[in-house]
């Protein structure tokens, strides 16, 4: 979405300009060529650093370094070393106090690594005060997963969204150069410092901010606009949900030949694709592929792409895509249902699929355990008859089952009982034709003459 309002800026005088002895190289200074925060001229040697707090599970800490450490090398570095420290809250000024982060540095120089990376969030000042002691360039879980983000958006909304995920978190981390301008005019009121060059700076990413915010409401308003026309059709709405490299596009592919693109690696695709499904039962519906989540996912990235994700909270069935050959299921399963909750999508109904059924028996077993789901292979194609089946049972209890009486002189209404739903029997009488059918409730208004009993949804 190009801004043609945007100030020129200068090559040489970077937005928020940072000192010399920090932010350079892989993981280094915001703004690259590529858009992202973080410029990659060559893999670099990279520590991570995790905290356990009181109350917290060691070996969660350790799991969530293991993901760290793949959204590293996804990014385009190599996790070299990492140290864990246990705490009872984190230090306001360095997150893991000034004795560990001498600890980290010494470590740091010892296996020659350009940049720390920590698995939690860290304030603009512990960031600032950590790359004072380090010595080296100190970022966290969020910086990384914000530049996976920018090498995968392709489309225009997914750049626009990415752009101001990554706006909001540089904003207040801008740092002063120390330059300064000053106003030469002679009136009153115009002598005196003029702003200074974070000023500046601080106003241009603001002016930004907002144009992306607009850009990114006129999409919102136009993908109302596209829910409200797919409202009024009988066909309802899935969207496939999970954690990220859990197969959702391979699955979208075999139940719908998408051609979405797929790659074993992390957020492989940003942009949600909608497709539509038929059903064995003769229905027809929209599924939507939509980012994956993680750990941790990014405050930032779940306000920026609040479009996209309005399809979830909107989906009338969310096909949870589970990694059943993974060494964490519950783990990714817990992840997913807090952004769910996050985004106001925790009410809407689930139906759990247990992916790479081809891997191991994962899979199946937790299908076995979880009363109500189904273990697929994407890849091979095993389970999808019966994820078919599943949904179009799920959907099918959404929907009316009504007996209608329809003259025969009214031919229009037979056509649009077998057009709006499914007709399960008919059956001729004397004064027309007796209809059983599965209607949405949208459609009963025109036929509610017609009408002799009707069921209430199971949905």
């Amino acid at each position: 979405m190009p801004d043609t309002d945007m100030e020129p800026v200068d090559p040489s005088d970077p937005v928020g300009p940072v000192d010399d002895a920090t932010h350079r190289g892989a993981f280094g200074e915001f703004g690259g060529e590529s858009g992202g925060l973080i410029e990659r001229t060559f893999r670099e040697r990279i520590v991570l650093v995790g905290v356990t707090l009181s109350g917290e599970d060691p070996a969660d800490t350790d799991a969530s370094l293991d993901e760290l450490a793949l959204l590293v090398d996804t990014a385009g570095a190599d996790a070299v070393e990492r140290l864990v420290q246990r705490r009872s809250s984190p230090d306001p000024a360095t997150y893991i106090g000034s004795g560990k982060a001498i600890e980290v540095r010494e470590l740091a120089e010892m296996v020659d690594c350009d940049t720390v990376v920590f698995d939690d969030e860290l304030s603009p000042a512990q960031q600032f005060n950590l790359e004072k002691i380090l010595g080296r360039t100190a970022l966290d879980r969020t910086a990384v997963i914000l530049d996976i983000f920018a090498q995968n958006a392709s489309t225009l909304e997914g750049k626009a969204q990415v752009e101001l995920a990554q706006l909001r978190y540089r904003l207040p981390r801008l740092r002063s150069s120390g330059r300064k301008f000053s106003q030469q005019g002679g009136g009153i009121g115009t002598r005196g410092p003029g702003e200074t060059q974070l000023e500046v700076d601080r106003r241009r990413l603001v002016r930004r901010v907002h144009k992306l915010e607009a850009d990114l409401r006129k999409v919102q308003l136009h993908r109302e606009t596209q829910s409200k026309a797919r409202s009024r059709t009988r066909n309802r709405a899935v969207a496939l949900v999970g954690y990220t490299n859990a197969g959702k596009s391979s699955l979208l592919n075999a139940l719908t030949d998408a051609d979405v693109l797929v790659e074993d690696r992390l957020f492989a695709t940003l942009d949600a694709t909608t497709r539509r499904l038929s059903l064995p039962g003769g229905e027809s519906v929209y599924a939507t592929d939509t980012v994956g989540f993680v750990r941790k996912l990014p405050h930032q990235l779940v306000n920026a792409f609040k479009t996209t994700l309005d399809v979830v909270r909107d989906a009338d069935l969310l096909i949870h895509v589970v990694d059943g050959s993974g060494p964490d299921p519950q783990g990714c399963i817990d992840a997913v249902h807090l952004v769910l909750n996050e985004i106001g999508a925790g009410d809407v109904p689930e139906l759990t699929v247990f992916n790479k059924a081809d891997i191991n028996d994962g899979a199946a077993n937790l299908a076995r355990h979880n009363e109500g789901s189904v273990a697929v292979s994407a890849q091979t194609g095993e389970g999808i008859d019966d994820l078919l089946e599943l949904i179009g049972n799920r959907v099918r209890s959404m929907t009316t089952t009504t007996d209608l009486l329809v003259p025969w002189s009214r031919g229009d209404i037979l056509a649009a009982v077998h057009r709006e739903g499914q007709v399960l029997s008919e059956t001729a009488a004397s004064d027309g034709m007796a209809i059983r059918a599965r209607l949405e409730p949208s459609s009963l208004g025109a036929l509610r003459e017609f009408v002799v009993t009707s069921d209430k949804p199971n949905g």
